[in-house]
């Protein structure tokens, strides 16, 4: 399996975003492969203990201080050059 497919089925299966027929081939394909439990797992956790917090809180001053910066000219590009990594979840950067 390429990797690239590797990881966008481990980032679904995280976020629960899978067939329940999908779930099950990579849970019986996560039988006989290790590594790939181990990346199914440990997603799955972070992205569990991540929905468990609370939003964050922005205050006027926080909505200021981010209008400010888009009006100042803030360096934001105006296209994504990958859209699907926006959906992605990233644990290093």
């Amino acid at each position: 399996m390429n990797n690239s497919f590797y990881q966008k089925l481990v980032d679904m299966y995280a976020g629960n975003e899978l067939t329940e027929e999908l779930v099950a081939e990579m849970d019986a394909a996560a039988t006989a492969d290790p590594d790939l439990r181990h990346d199914m797992a440990s997603l799955s956790l972070t992205v569990d203990v991540l929905r468990s917090l609370p939003g964050p809180e922005l205050t006027d001053v926080c909505t200021q201080r981010i209008l400010r910066r888009i009006l100042d000219g803030a360096d934001i590009p105006a296209e994504i050059a990958d859209p699907a990594a926006i959906r992605q979840y990233r644990l290093f950067r």
